[in-house]
C-alpha cells in the first residue's frame, strides 16, 4: 500500500488529489488558490469534512510546504515518507515529450523551455515540481504531459500551411492540449460502449472554461481543436479560439489596444469568448442565468459557443468518416444540459439524439434517444487519475 499525489498546479493555484495505490482510492484532495497574491486560500477536503485556512502564500515552493504540512496536521498521513510517487501535469510538452517522463534536471529545464508555447501554465508547472523535488527529493516524480496523447496526429492534421522554415526552426506546429482528460474519457466510453476501443471512432469534447474537441480513431488522437498554443480552436471561457489572423494587424493599425505582443495575447487569452462578446462573464452559469432575464449579448455568446463546437464535431466526423458516439466532459460538458442539447439537437442528421429525460444536471452514461445511430454520452473526467496511474508505472517499473 503505498500513497501517490497528483499536482495540477495553474499560474497562481495548485490543487491536488491524495491516491491510495493501486486501489487508487482518495485520501483527501485540495485546493491552494491566489498563490502569490494577499490573503490566499488553502481547502483540505478529506472524511467528508473541509478545512479552509487563508494565509499569505508567496509562491508554489511555499504551498507545497503548505500542502505537505496539512496532510500530517490532520492525520491524513502520520509522516512524508508514506508518500512514494508524485506526478505533476504539465500543459506544453512541444515535440520532445511524447509520453510521461520520469522528472530530473533535463526533463525540468525543457519544461522551462518550453514556456514559451504555454505562458500561462507550464512556469507554474515548474514551480510545482521545483519545490516537490527540493521537499522530497527521492520519492518518484513524474511529469504527464497534456500534450502527449495528441502526438500520435498525423503531420497534415499538426502542420500548418506557413513556410516550412517556421516550422522547423521555429517549432510552430498545431500540439493541442487536455490530452489526458480526452484520453481517459475515450477509454472510459469504450467500457460503456461494450467495446473494445480498437474498433471505435469517438468524438471527446472537453468542454470548461477552456475548451478542445478531440477525434479518436481506435484509441489514438488524429486531431485536435486546440492548437499551437490552448487559444486556437472553438471560443472558451476568455479565449477567442479560430478567428482570422489579419484581424490582429488591423487592429493594430486602427485601434489603440493592440500596441504590442503582450497586448495582443491578453485581449485574445483574457478579454474575448463568452467574457467578451456578453461583456459580462466567462462562466456559461452566469451567461445563462443572463439568457433566462433577456439579455441578447448573453443569448449571443452562447450561440457563437455552440455555434463552434458544431461545426468542430461536424469536422471530425469527416476526419474520421463518421462515429460511434459523441462524448461530453469537464465543467460545462458534464454540466450543462442546455448546451449538450443545443449542439446536438443541432446535428440529428449525422444520426445523434439526445433523450430530454435523460439530458438532466447530473446525468452521467448514455444520455441518448433508444434508436440513435451514433450515441451521446457524459462521461466526467479525471486527470488527476489519469496522473496517479502514471506515476504507479514507473514505480512498477523501477
Amino acid at each position: 500500500m503505498t500513497k501517490t499525489i497528483a499536482i495540477n498546479a495553474g499560474s497562481s493555484s495548485l490543487k491536488w488529489q491524495l491516491y491510495q495505490m493501486p486501489e487508487e482510492t482518495v485520501l483527501a484532495k485540495g485546493l491552494i488558490e491566489r498563490i502569490g497574491l494577499k490573503d490566499s486560500i488553502s481547502t483540505v477536503k478529506f472524511d467528508g469534512r473541509a478545512e479552509k485556512q487563508v494565509l499569505d502564500i508567496e509562491n508554489h515552493a511555499q504551498a507545497v510546504k503548505i500542502l505537505l504540512d496539512d496532510l500530517i496536521r490532520f492525520n491524513i498521513i502520520a509522516s512524508y515518507d508514506e508518500i512514494t510517487g508524485v506526478g505533476h501535469r504539465v500543459v506544453a510538452g512541444g515535440e520532445y515529450f511524447k509520453e510521461s517522463a520520469l522528472v530530473d534536471e533535463e526533463v525540468l529545464q525543457k519544461v522551462e523551455e518550453l514556456s514559451l508555447l504555454a505562458p500561462l501554465h507550464n512556469p507554474a508547472n515548474a514551480a510545482g515540481i521545483r519545490a516537490f523535488k527540493e521537499l522530497l527529493p527521492d520519492i518518484t516524480s513524474v511529469v504527464v504531459f497534456d500534450t502527449s496523447f495528441h502526438t500520435t496526429m498525423p503531420e497534415k492534421a499538426y502542420r500548418y500551411p506557413l513556410p516550412t522554415k517556421y516550422y522547423t526552426e521555429n517549432k510552430v506546429r498545431k500540439y493541442g492540449a487536455h490530452g489526458t482528460s480526452h484520453e481517459y474519457v475515450a477509454h472510459e466510453a469504450a467500457k460503456l460502449l461494450g467495446k473494445p476501443i480498437e474498433e471505435l471512432k469517438l468524438i471527446t469534447c472537453h468542454i470548461g472554461n477552456g475548451a478542445s474537441i478531440t477525434a479518436v480513431d481506435k484509441g489514438i488522437s488524429v486531431d485536435t481543436s486546440m492548437g499551437f498554443t490552448p487559444l486556437g480552436g472553438v471560443m472558451m471561457g476568455t479565449r477567442t479560439g479560430d478567428i482570422d489572423p489579419a484581424i490582429i494587424p488591423y487592429l493594430m493599425e486602427n485601434t489603440e489596444d493592440f500596441k504590442n505582443p503582450e497586448d495582443i495575447s491578453r485581449i485574445l487569452n483574457r478579454e474575448s469568448g463568452l467574457l467578451g462578446v456578453s461583456e459580462l462573464s466567462s462562466d456559461m452559469r452566469d451567461i445563462h442565468e443572463a439568457m433566462r432575464n433577456g439579455n441578447d449579448k448573453a443569448l449571443l455568446a452562447n450561440d457563437i459557443f455552440v455555434d463552434r463546437i458544431k461545426k468542430y464535431i461536424g469536422q471530425y466526423f469527416a476526419v474520421l468518416n463518421g462515429a460511434d458516439a459523441i462524448i461530453f466532459t469537464a465543467g460545462i460538458g458534464e454540466n450543462s444540459k442546455t448546451i449538450r442539447g443545443q449542439v446536438i439537437n443541432g446535428m440529428t442528421w449525422f444520426g445523434c439524439a439526445v433523450d430530454p429525460e435523460k439530458n438532466v444536471f447530473g446525468a452521467e452514461g448514455d444520455i441518448s434517444t433508444a434508436d440513435a445511430k451514433v450515441r451521446v454520452l457524459v462521461i466526467p473526467t479525471d486527470e488527476e487519475l489519469v496522473i496517479a496511474r502514471d506515476v504507479e508505472r514507473f514505480k512498477n517499473k523501477g
